[in-house]
């Protein structure tokens, strides 16, 4: 939903319409401040409903387009994203913390995507022919409708382009509900679409209280959900779609487990395990949490990783050289402090970082505990911050059972010299949607992205993201 006009940096200005305010508004933080940025006034009831009719109206002609116009569209959002990543970048910093260097790395992966997508997406949804005693017996897929994106603020514009490209080149609409922390760069999100020259309504943004997505889902013009978030969250929504039998795909959290093996290249293990920790600072589903290391190779790896890990700047976001920008927001530092302090109580050790810092803004230090077990929370819980725990394991088989003894399964990584063993290990032994050898987690349009247990059901991206919202529908001529 337009909110307002283009402001500063990709921003959005406040309209003046009185009437307008009557809605609650929401408000952005300068994670590095700790300073009030700008309000936005959320959507009311009767601007949702004409959110929600536009992109029911556009619904029935944006599927009728040529699988070539729509990956045209998508084209030319990847090239208006390029073109401006510098503004995208600076925005994204603003609002939830993250390095410009880290930012601008995004924007062209969210791009990457429109453009992925554009290209494979026709071929992907191409009738699939099943050879039966009829004349032609075939699948072929058709777009579902309107599709709510219910995404969060610490990826917020790729986790938004990875629902959004695959979505859109099916033929399906897209109604985005961004997290509140970030109104300016939902509202930049719609007018980016807009300005690459898709029709109204086939991509349009929300502000709306996360209170309100179960009466959006529950809206008949919503034909299926995706939602990035909290296990909590999964839980609400999901209950929300099944009353109004409705398909969802839920990425939910992780508590990624990397495991390093006896024969690990330890100096390898350490960097990935660093970077796939303080990515985003440590704000990742896909992050690395727990580091489970062989006895044999534990004081090796652990000296390398307080090596890597206080290695990295920690600074404005804003600066081009800063590697690790402070937290999106006060009660995530205070959560993640409660965290590590409870995990000390209970016998972990502090080998690096570990206290909050004085000073402006949400700033947390990367920080390694050791000796951590089941029980305490930087084993059990979803530590979302730039803290590495480190499992000490007696072999291979206390390794594997340590690192799927957790209620999530996202991600999860493998180091070993030997590749065959690291491969079988990832295929057949850890509980995951996504398993690494040799290298941190991330995610990719050309492969499949989603979890199992706590981390949710459905995938993102590749082949298999983009069926997730069509209508697989069998067609028979006999």
């Amino acid at each position: 939903m337009r909110t307002g006009s283009p402001g500063p940096r990709g921003g959005w200005a406040l309209p003046t319409d009185s009437d307008y305010f009557q809605a609650m508004a929401m408000q952005s933080i300068n994670p590095s401040t700790g300073a009030a940025i700008r309000s936005y006034p959320g959507a009311s009831p009767a601007e949702v409903s004409a959110t929600l009719a536009a992109a029911a109206d556009a619904s029935a002609a944006w599927s009728r387009r040529s699988f070539q116009d729509r990956a045209g569209f998508l084209r030319r959002v990847a090239a208006n994203l390029r073109a401006s990543s510098d503004s995208w970048a600076r925005l994204i910093a603003e609002e939830m913390g993250k390095p410009v260097a880290q930012g601008k790395a995004e924007v062209e992966k969210s791009a990457w995507a429109c453009d992925y997508f554009a290209e494979h997406g026709p071929g992907f949804l191409a009738p699939v022919d099943i050879p039966t005693e009829s004349r032609r017996s075939y699948a072929a897929f058709q777009p579902l409708g309107l599709v709510l994106a219910v995404m969060p603020w610490n990826f917020p514009v790729w986790q938004v382009m990875r629902a959004a490209a695959p979505a859109l080149v099916a033929g399906n609409v897209v109604a985005l509900k961004h997290a509140s922390n970030v109104c300016g760069v939902s509202g930049a999100l719609e007018d980016l679409f807009d300005s690459s020259g898709l029709p109204r309504g086939v991509f349009s943004s929300l502000l709306v209280e996360s209170r309100e997505v179960a009466g959006l889902i529950a809206d008949p013009r919503i034909q299926a959900v995706t939602l990035t978030g909290s296990a909590a969250a999964g839980r609400a929504v999901a209950r929300a779609a099944g009353a109004a039998l409705k398909k969802v795909v839920l990425e939910l959290g992780g508590s990624d487990a990397y495991v390093v093996l006896e024969d690990a290249d330890i100096e390898l293990a350490a960097r990935a395990c660093a970077e796939g920790r303080l990515i985003n600072a440590g704000q990742s589903c896909i992050a690395a949490k727990r580091m489970i290391v062989a006895r044999s190779a534990r004081e090796e790896f652990e000296r390398a990783l307080v090596r890597e890990m206080s290695a990295r700047k920690v600074g404005d976001p804003m600066d081009p050289a800063t590697q690790v920008g402070p937290l999106a927001r006060a009660d995530l530092r205070e959560t993640l402090a409660g965290q590590v302090s409870g995990s000390l109580e209970a016998g972990a050790r502090c080998l690096l970082g570990g206290t909050v810092p004085g000073g402006p803004g949400f700033y947390y230090p990367p920080t390694v505990l050791t000796d951590v077990r089941r029980g305490m929370p930087a084993f059990d819980e979803e530590v979302f911050g730039p803290v590495a725990a480190v499992v000490p394991v007696e072999d291979e088989r206390e390794a594997i059972r340590c690192a799927n003894d957790s209620p999530f399964g996202l991600g999860a990584a493998v180091f070993t010299r030997d590749v065959e063993r690291g491969e079988r290990i990832a295929r057949e032994e850890l509980a995951a949607g996504s398993c690494f050898i040799n290298a941190y987690v991330r995610s990719d349009p050309r492969l499949p992205f989603g979890g199992i247990k706590e981390s949710g059901f459905g995938r993102e991206l590749s082949a298999f993201g983009i069926r997730e919202f069509v209508n697989i529908k069998t067609v028979y001529a006999a």
